[in-house]
């Protein structure tokens, strides 16, 4: 019995290796030339980042196709040293980019490539710092191609910027001090092809003060506060220059400590330096003061009369604004109102040696008496100028209290404020 010849035909199916085999012999050998048919058309690169730090650039490579369904794929990853990539630059740069570095790109079966290395921008941007730590900023980045002109490369964005902003959002939260709460966007198309194409992007931040409000505002005002009641304790009785100068050398400590928490680049000077600035000018203010009028309570009885200007600026004027009028002096108090002549008188024929000694000491008694009478005067009668002295000091301190009461509450309610316009931003 015969059997037929019979032929049979093998089809292989495309595959990914063949598709590589493919690409191999007519595209990776031109991954020095510009992806076109025609060098008069431009290449169109599209721009599609977040602001974390993931940056998405797609272009179209024309040498490239395949049928998705015949290739079983519609896309593949490729070494990118093998195709034609893009030099797209961020001109804002300050340093070399510290991402990871990626070998690989994605193409797609209609030609797309997707470029998605990662890229760590550390840029620079015109800080105002005036509000720190409740201070908003605004900073641009502009994107465009290195070497070639807009006749080669024309730059798009892949996503709207509104669709990028929430996208960086959900990367960005909870992470660091700064919060995302707006983004526009802007591309300038210029009409000279031979000129460079770019894209502008506008970034709006804000800071997350938190840290710094507990690192920095209330630690300061803890120790202002604390120097504000050292008033309360007596200077005639208590040492409270020491106590005011182990505060001083605390807050410094402090300054010298927090220093790195506060900003060090910017054109103006940021609010919270000169509010620590105030503060430790209060404190010294305080030591300064505690002084004078420690002086002036132990020292008041060596002191000239006070001059008519300071009598009349401190207490008449000061005093009467911080509620210490000084009191009228008393009327002089009199020990012995009528001066008895305790000699009695002389009768002729009546001296006698016994009547001699008694007029002795009825005079000495005379004398002894006066004495007393002076002595006590001296001690009951206030000297005036001491009194002006002593109270000039109570004045000072009195004044300079209700100044720093007065500059604390301020300082409150100018944080709460800021604070509120902040967080209704």
């Amino acid at each position: 019995m015969e059997m037929d010849n019979m032929e049979v035909l093998i089809v292989k199916l495309p595959d990914t290796e063949s598709l590589l085999a493919a690409l191999r012999d007519s595209v990776f050998n031109l991954s020095a030339v510009r992806p076109v048919r025609e060098l008069s058309r431009p290449s169109v690169v599209g721009i599609s980042f977040t602001v974390y730090g993931i940056l998405d650039v797609s272009w179209q490579n024309e040498f490239v196709s395949w049928d998705a369904e015949e290739c079983g794929t519609d896309k593949i990853s490729l070494p990118r040293s093998k195709l034609w990539t893009p030099d797209i630059v961020i001109n804002e740069f300050m340093e070399a980019n510290t991402g990871p570095e990626t070998l690989y790109v994605y193409i797609y079966s209609d030609g797309t490539v997707v470029d998605l290395a990662p890229l760590k921008v550390i840029s620079s941007c015109n800080l105002d710092i005036y509000t720190f730590p409740f201070d908003i900023q605004n900073c641009s980045y502009s994107f465009n191609s290195y070497l070639h002109a807009a006749d080669d490369i024309r730059l798009s964005l892949d996503l709207p910027a509104e669709q990028i902003l929430d996208l960086s959002n959900t990367f960005m939260e909870m992470k660091g001090e700064w919060e995302l709460i707006n983004m526009t966007s802007f591309q300038y198309n210029i009409s000279d092809p031979s000129m460079w194409d770019y894209i502008y992007v506008h970034l709006i931040l804000r800071r997350q003060p938190t840290l710094y409000v507990v690192n920095l505002l209330i630690p300061s005002c803890f120790l202002i506060t604390l120097d504000l009641f050292s008033f309360i304790l007596p200077p005639q009785n208590v040492d409270r220059s020491a106590f005011k100068m182990t505060l001083i050398l605390g807050y410094t400590v402090f300054l010298l400590l927090m220093n790195d928490l506060l900003p060090v680049t910017g054109n103006t000077i940021p609010l919270m330096n000169v509010f620590f600035s105030l503060c430790l000018a209060l404190m010294v203010a305080s030591l300064l003061e505690t002084i004078i009028v420690t002086n002036l309570l132990h020292n008041s009885k060596d002191y000239r009369a006070a001059p008519r200007w300071l009598r009349v600026l401190v207490l008449e004027v000061m005093a009467r604004l911080v509620c210490l009028t000084q009191k009228k002096p008393d009327a002089q108090v009199i020990v012995i109102h009528n001066q008895v002549d305790l000699q009695p008188p002389r009768q002729a024929g009546s001296n006698t040696a016994a009547e001699d000694l008694h007029q002795e000491a009825l005079w000495k008694l005379e004398r002894e008496l006066h004495a007393i009478r002076h002595q006590m005067e001296k001690n009951i009668a206030t000297d005036q100028n001491t009194e002006d002295w002593i109270h000039i000091g109570r004045v000072l301190d009195r004044f300079l209290f209700c100044v720093y009461l007065l500059f604390i509450t301020i300082s409150f309610i100018t944080i709460l404020v800021i604070w509120t316009r902040w967080y209704q931003l």
